[in-house]
C-alpha cells in the first residue's frame, strides 16, 4: 500500500487500531492488498477495485471517505472480539450434537402457565413481532449473526487499507465457525428456529441464515483474492462446506418447505442459493434460480401499485417491505452476474421490483405518518436507504434518486459507497 495512502487514512482518522506490527508469520503486513479482483457473486468486484483505487490516489468522494471510516470503526472492534462457534451453546440439540446449529422461533410464547404437569406450558402461539426472551437464552442465533458480520467487516477492511491483521482475524472467525473440527458447524439447519412442544418439520428457520449469508459469501470472495493467511485448504474447506449446505437447501424437507413460501422467506431462500451456487461454481444452478424469480418472486408478490401484500398485513410492516425488498434487490444484484434483469422484468399484471422500491418513498423520507399500516417496534426511516441507493444507481430509478437526500443515514454511517449491494439495515437484535 502507497505511503500516500496510509497517509491520507491517518489523515481522516481511519486507521485506529490499524498500528500495530502484523503477526510475524504473516507476510505483506500493512501492504498485504488483494492482487486479484474478488470474484464476488453480489458485489461487483470490478467496482470494489476501482473504489480503492480512488481512494488510494485521488482520496475519493467525501462519502466514500466517511464509508471507509465507518467500516473500519467496525472492523477495529471486531479484531478483539470472538471468535465465535457454534459449540458454544449450553444447549444440546435433539440430534445430541452441539455442531448442529440451534434456534428458538421468536415470535412464539408458551399460551398456559407452566405446572409440573405441563413445564413448558405449552402449546406455543404466535405473537407475530413480539420477540419471546426465551429465544436469546440459545446463543447460535446471536453468535452466527455478530460472527458473519464482523467476517464482513474484516475482510473488507482488509482489502481496503492491506492491513494483514484484518485478513488475519476475519481468517480466524471462518475457521472457527466453519472449518475447525473442533467448533464448525454442520453444513445443514434441521433445528433452527424450534417451537417448543411441536415436533413438526418447518421451513422458516432457514431465514435465520438466508437473511445474510449472501454478504458471508461475498466476503469469503474477498478473501480468496489473495487474503494473506487464507490458503488453497481453507478455499477447498470452504467451498465444500458451502456445495453440502446448498445441497441440503435444496433438497432437505425444511428447505422444500421454505422453497414454497410466497412471503420474504421464498425471497430470502433463492437469494441464498442463487448465491452459493454462483460461488461453488454453478452457475446454471444460479441462473436458473435468479430467472425463475421473475414468476415465483415478483409477479407473486408485487402488485401493480407496487404494494407487497404478504409484508404489509405483518405487524412489524415496514421492516417487512423493506426486508423483503432486500432480498429481491440482492436477487437483482446477482442476475448482473449471470445474465438476468430483474430490475426491469415486468409481470403479467404489470408490477416490477422498481414500482416496489418506489411504494416505499413517501414513508422514507416522512416517517411514519406517511405509512398507513401497522409498525408495531418503531419506525426507522433508514432501513430504505440501501434498497434506494440500488435502485437509483444499478437501475436508474429516478424517483429513488431523488429520495436519498431526504432519508435519514443509518446509524453508525452509509456504507453503500464502499460496499454497494442492499443490506438489511435494521439495528442486531437477539
Amino acid at each position: 500500500m502507497s505511503v500516500r495512502f496510509v497517509t491520507m487514512l491517518v489523515g481522516i482518522g481511519v486507521v485506529a487500531g490499524c498500528s500495530g506490527d502484523a503477526p510475524a508469520d504473516i507476510e505483506g503486513g500493512h501492504e498485504a492488498l488483494a492482487a486479484a479482483t474478488p470474484g464476488t457473486v453480489v458485489l461487483d468486484g470490478a467496482q470494489l477495485m476501482a473504489t480503492r483505487q480512488a481512494l488510494a490516489n485521488g482520496g475519493g468522494t467525501p462519502a466514500q471517505r466517511a464509508a471507509l471510516a465507518a467500516l473500519l470503526h467496525r472492523a477495529d472492534d471486531a479484531l478483539t472480539a470472538g471468535p465465535w462457534a457454534v459449540t458454544d451453546k449450553d444447549q444440546v440439540p435433539p440430534s445430541g450434537d452441539k455442531h448442529d446449529y440451534l434456534s428458538q422461533a421468536p415470535y412464539w410464547w408458551a399460551s398456559k402457565t407452566p405446572t409440573p404437569d405441563n413445564p413448558k406450558g405449552c402449546p406455543y402461539v404466535s405473537r407475530d413481532g413480539q420477540r419471546n426472551p426465551e429465544a436469546d437464552a440459545i446463543t447460535d442465533h446471536y453468535e452466527r449473526m455478530v460472527a458473519w458480520d464482523a467476517i464482513v467487516d474484516l475482510s473488507l477492511a482488509w482489502f481496503y487499507t492491506g492491513n494483514a491483521n484484518y485478513a488475519a482475524r476475519a481468517v480466524l472467525d471462518v475457521r472457527t465457525w466453519f472449518l475447525d473440527a473442533a467448533t464448525r458447524m454442520n453444513p445443514s439447519l434441521p433445528y433452527a428456529q424450534l417451537i417448543p412442544c411441536r415436533t413438526d418439520v418447518r421451513g422458516t428457520g432457514i431465514i435465520d441464515t438466508s437473511q445474510n449469508i449472501t454478504h458471508l459469501v461475498d466476503a469469503l470472495a474477498i478473501l480468496d483474492s489473495g487474503a494473506p493467511g487464507w490458503t488453497a485448504a481453507d478455499r477447498s474447506g470452504i467451498k465444500d462446506w458451502f456445495t453440502k449446505f446448498l445441497k441440503w437447501m435444496q433438497t432437505s424437507p425444511q428447505a422444500k418447505a421454505e422453497l414454497g413460501a410466497k412471503n420474504n422467506h421464498g425471497s430470502f431462500i433463492d437469494m441464498q442459493n442463487a448465491a452459493i451456487a454462483l460461488y461453488v461454481g454453478q452457475t446454471s444452478n444460479a441462473k436458473t434460480i435468479v430467472e425463475a424469480a421473475k414468476s415465483k418472486r415478483i409477479a407473486a408478490q408485487i402488485k401493480l401499485d407496487g404494494s407487497q401484500p404478504a409484508e404489509l398485513s405483518r405487524t412489524m410492516s415496514w421492516h417487512y417491505a423493506n426486508f423483503n425488498l432486500t432480498a429481491l434487490g440482492r436477487l437483482a444484484e446477482i442476475g448482473t452476474h449471470v445474465g438476468v434483469d430483474l430490475w426491469h422484468y415486468t409481470a403479467p399484471n404489470g408490477a416490477n421490483l422498481l414500482k416496489a422500491v418506489d411504494f416505499v418513498i413517501p414513508a422514507a423520507e416522512k416517517g411514519a405518518s406517511a405509512w398507513p399500516y401497522q409498525q408495531i417496534n418503531g419506525f426507522q426511516q433508514f432501513i430504505a436507504v440501501d434498497i434506494l441507493h440500488a435502485a437509483a444507481e444499478q437501475a436508474n430509478d429516478t424517483k429513488a434518486k431523488a429520495a436519498l437526500s431526504k432519508v435519514p443515514a443509518p446509524p453508525g454511517g452509509d456504507l453503500w459507497p464502499i460496499r454497494p449491494s442492499c443490506t438489511p439495515l435494521d439495528p442486531p437484535a437477539r
